[in-house]
């Protein structure tokens, strides 16, 4: 298996740690928001990543985080006039919803930092003891950057280019260095805190991470991964705690998922483009936007419009298409199939390439459902075998096909009866009368389609 490292910029063999066993952290959400698309994409596309090793055979352990206190958290929770934890755990539950409705199965794990004040505490002291990291008199504890001489090395930053970024920004005289960061935050009043050696306060964000991830996998592990824009500075000093801190590699491989456009801008709440996934999902088919992100390569952008929805739906009713009318049942296959599909998902997760094997099994399964049933039945199970590695296809036909029969415009037991008056009138040879009705169903965006076992009909996808 090929996976491309972001810390190294090429492609390399998986190797385990521990044969047979694979560790995996992913940074999670900040909870102070209902999560949005680009969580949808990271969701997504570790969720998949994570069933294609474990259909390899490897015992994976999945850990992602929630990030439980933070400024943002704060300020919200005072906007609303809420306790932090009131709000934190509104938006957790609200994040399970929104990830159960994409098809995403839970981390093994879910350590949250308010959960780990300990944990992260040790980690500045053994800092501070190493001379990584200075209690400063206000209260708080920063990480001396310069003192960590491979600083830079995942994002291939200079320092002197760094720093001179850093002279614009507020000097914040209580540092060193200005490219020195926090690890402790001393609080301020009736701010929540938690007692340490050095001040009432909380934990600097990036802190979080390290303490979490290598007390939930070890001081090495296999596989970080995250969203496109935490590779600086977050993963940055993530790399630069964790191994000051233990005088260990802190992880083999680095992966990220890549960015959701939106109408080929990048999203954001100041362009007025900043979908949550809940908003989206109140008018498109869940199963149509996990296809949407699954059809992308993890690594590249997504666009999400319209027509780029409506080419999602279109494929995933070609698939369904093929499998309405028929039973799958385990027969023999040709191996090619499964072995084209591995190869895909053994070279980094490729999955397009992937599902242009299923598109082909599609096709055989559409030429063989009248010729040869008990064949196309064989295909069609390996069609559904091969799509729920990727978490699709786990619905009946007919429930996707009808999906959305709450805004049809009409009733379903309408739609049927024309599509009994069509069969009539063709049972009468009175063609015309039954290309008139299938004609105002299509104007409608009722689509038929015939075969031996009937007439099925779905709702044409929005924006076609």
């Amino acid at each position: 298996m090929q996976v491309y490292n972001t810390l190294t910029r090429r492609k390399a063999p998986l190797q385990p740690i521990e044969p047979g066993k694979l560790r995996m952290y992913v940074c999670g959400m900040t909870v102070y928001d209902y999560c949005h698309l680009g969580h949808a994409r990271v969701m997504v596309a570790f969720d998949v990543i994570t069933r294609w090793l474990r259909q390899t055979g490897l015992d994976v352990t999945y850990v992602r985080n929630i990030t439980d206190i933070d400024d943002k958290i704060l300020k919200r929770a005072e906007e609303n006039g809420e306790p932090i934890s009131a709000l934190t755990e509104r938006m957790i539950a609200a994040m399970h919803e929104d990830e159960a409705r994409l098809g995403v199965l839970r981390p093994d794990l879910e350590p949250r930092a308010t959960g780990h004040i300990h944990e992260i505490v040790a980690m500045i002291q053994r800092l501070i003891d190493n001379d990584y990291a200075y209690a400063a008199d206000n209260g708080d504890v920063y990480y001396r950057v310069r003192r960590f001489a491979a600083y830079g090395k995942l994002n291939n930053r200079n320092l002197d280019e760094m720093r001179a970024g850093a002279r614009v920004e507020v000097v914040d005289t209580h540092k060193e260095d200005p490219l020195d960061f926090v690890l402790w935050k001393a609080a301020k009043p009736n701010e929540a805190s938690w007692p340490s050696p050095w001040s009432e306060g909380r934990p600097g964000w990036h802190i979080e991470c390290s303490a979490m991830s290598t007390c939930c996998l070890g001081e090495t592990f296999d596989i970080h991964g995250g969203g496109p824009d935490l590779t600086f500075p977050h993963h940055e000093n993530e790399i630069a705690q964790s191994e000051a801190a233990t005088g260990k590699p802190y992880v083999n491989v680095w992966m990220h998922a890549g960015a959701v456009r939106v109408d080929q801008e990048k999203m954001s709440k100041s362009l007025g483009n900043f979908f949550t996934i809940r908003e989206v999902l109140e008018s498109h088919d869940p199963e149509v936007v996990r296809y949407l992100l699954v059809a992308s390569h993890y690594r590249s952008a997504i666009n999400y419009a319209p027509a780029s929805l409506g080419e999602a739906r279109r494929s995933l009713e070609r698939f369904y298409h093929a499998l309405d009318g028929i039973t799958p049942c385990q027969g023999e296959v040709e191996p090619d199939y499964a072995a084209r599909f591995s190869a895909a998902m053994n070279d980094d997760f490729n999955t397009p390439e992937a599902l242009s094997v299923l598109f082909e099994l599609v096709r055989e399964v559409n030429r063989l459902r009248d010729a040869d049933m008990p064949r196309a039945a064989a295909l069609a199970f390996e069609l559904k075998r091969l799509a729920g590695v990727l978490g699709l296809l786990e619905r009946e036909p007919a429930a996707f096909l009808k999906a959305g029969a709450q805004a049809l415009p009409l009733a379903e037991a309408e739609i049927e009866a024309r599509i009994e008056a069509r069969a009539q009138a063709k049972r009468e040879r009175d063609f015309a009368a039954a290309d008139r009705i299938r004609d105002e169903l299509a104007a409608l965006g009722i689509v038929l389609k015939d075969s031996r076992e009937g007439t099925r009909w779905s709702l044409e996808a929005a924006g076609d």
